[in-house]
């Protein structure tokens, strides 16, 4: 099994920042791609940021230039610095990380979740 725990969300002022962090525990060795969703309310889960195991990272247009995504493979934890926060990034960010099946390894499933975060901005 996988469990991530989430960190770093808050309340903050339109055009500050917020580190968010997410730990990895558990069945880790096979950890692949990490990264982040969020939700608004009434809205669908949208993809914000990966990150690969070596460390490439891919944004949604609505955050590039604004956030980075990083990872430290030592800690089994990846970081979203959020900067020029806007009211619109007002969401439940949610860590994921993808796991690589293994021969004799753990079984299923192979997609896990963190608990959420919120962060909220305001105007």
């Amino acid at each position: 099994q996988v469990q991530l725990v989430e960190s770093g969300g808050g309340l903050v002022q339109a055009g500050g920042s917020l580190r968010l962090s997410c730990a990895a525990s558990g069945s880790i060795s096979s950890l692949t791609n990490m990264g982040w969703y969020h939700q608004a309310p009434g809205k669908q889960r949208d993809l914000v940021a990966t990150i690969t195991r070596g460390g490439t990272p891919n944004y949604a247009d609505s955050v590039k230039g604004r956030f980075t995504i990083s990872r430290d493979n030592a800690k089994n934890t990846i970081y979203l610095q959020m900067n020029s926060l806007k009211p619109e990034d007002t969401a439940v960010y949610y860590c994921y990380a993808d796991r690589r099946p293994v021969l004799g390894g753990p079984p299923g499933p192979y997609k896990h979740w963190g608990q959420g975060t919120q962060v909220t901005v305001s105007s």
